[in-house]
Order: structure tokens, then C-alpha cells, then sequence
């Protein structure tokens, strides 16, 4: 009986933030904790590869960090004769220490990942590659502690948001919670 293979490449980086579709401007939010599928098909694009697999991201612990934002909205103040914007302070959580691991279908895309960054949501979220690439069977990743979003509808599936590449429709999937995903020693 043949296993099938995934050929997986581990990227790590100091902090990460994947928004919530939820949270528009809420004042405390916590970084969702799995890749939806408009976000592997983003890191999916942007590797060049055929497919991603499956995903798993794990992280040290979440940290909230204050944020200050300002409004869209100019107020016009006429007899001052200037434009200002509101500001507010956001705190969002954040992981500390990602370690997000990407399967692939074939051992010339995961080469290709592994020489390239990739980004969860933010451009500064930045995850480098350990630059190799692990050839396990799909039993031996479904070991590995994450989190994972298994895409698709079913019984215990929940929406995730609207995906971009799809013309805005419904996201589906279950959470799918392997080992210790949280305060794991991030590079064992």
C-alpha cells in the first residue's frame, strides 16, 4: 500500500497577524490562528507554484501590541483653516514566533518555496524558509502541531470570510487542532 507524499517546507519568522474577517475597526483583536483559502491562494500566487496541499501554523503565544490608526474621514476645521484626521488606538494580538508549515504535491515546487518569503496577511509579517525541503508521508504531517483550516462545507464547517479570487463567496472550513500548536518550542 502506497503512502501518499507531501514535500514540506517549514517557515518561521518573529511575529505574525492574520485579521479576522470579523473585526472591521474593533478595538481588541486577536490574530486568526489558520490560513483561509484566499490566503493560500495569495501565498500560492505569489510562490509560483502549481499547489499548496495543506498548511499548519503554530506560534510561541500571542502578544497584544497597541496600534494607532486614523479615520478615513478628514475634519475640516474652516476657521483654522486646516484638515485633521481622527486617531484611535487599536491593541491587537499577535503571534510571536510563527512557524507555518506549507505541503506541496511535488518536490520542484516546495525547491521553489523554499528559496522565496512568504507573508500571512501584512507585507511586514514576513516568514522565511528553512531553505529545506522535507519529503514525510500525509500521516507524518497530520503529526506536526498546528492549526489548520481544512477547506470546504460540511457539518462542523464555519464560514471564514469571502474570498478575493472567488468574486466575494462564502469561505467554509473546519478547524483542525493537532498536538500543542501554542507555546511549542517554535524551532524543534
Amino acid at each position: 500500500m502506497s503512502q501518499e507524499l507531501y514535500y514540506v517546507v517549514r517557515y518561521t519568522g518573529p511575529f505574525g497577524y492574520i485579521k479576522p474577517w470579523t473585526a472591521v475597526r474593533d478595538e481588541r483583536t486577536f490574530s486568526q490562528q489558520f490560513l483561509t483559502p484566499s490566503i493560500a491562494e495569495g501565498i500560492r500566487q505569489k510562490l509560483g507554484v502549481e499547489v499548496i496541499l495543506r498548511h499548519r501554523l503554530s506560534y510561541a503565544k500571542i502578544d497584544q501590541q497597541q496600534e494607532r490608526t486614523q479615520s478615513r474621514a478628514f475634519v475640516i476645521e474652516t476657521k483654522r483653516k486646516w484638515a485633521t484626521r481622527e486617531q484611535s488606538i487599536l491593541i491587537r494580538g499577535v503571534m510571536l514566533n510563527p512557524v507555518l508549515h506549507l505541503a506541496f504535491s511535488t518536490p520542484e515546487d516546495a525547491e521553489l518555496a523554499a528559496e522565496q518569503h512568504v507573508c500571512l496577511c501584512r507585507n511586514e509579517d514576513v516568514l522565511l524558509p528553512d531553505g529545506l525541503v522535507l519529503t514525510i508521508s500525509a500521516d507524518k504531517f497530520d503529526q506536526i502541531p498546528g492549526f489548520e483550516l481544512l477547506f470546504g462545507e460540511g457539518s462542523s464547517a464555519v464560514m471564514v470570510g469571502y474570498d478575493r479570487f472567488q468574486a466575494n463567496q462564502p469561505m467554509y472550513g473546519t478547524v483542525k487542532i493537532i498536538g500543542r500548536p501554542v507555546g511549542a518550542d517554535p524551532l524543534e
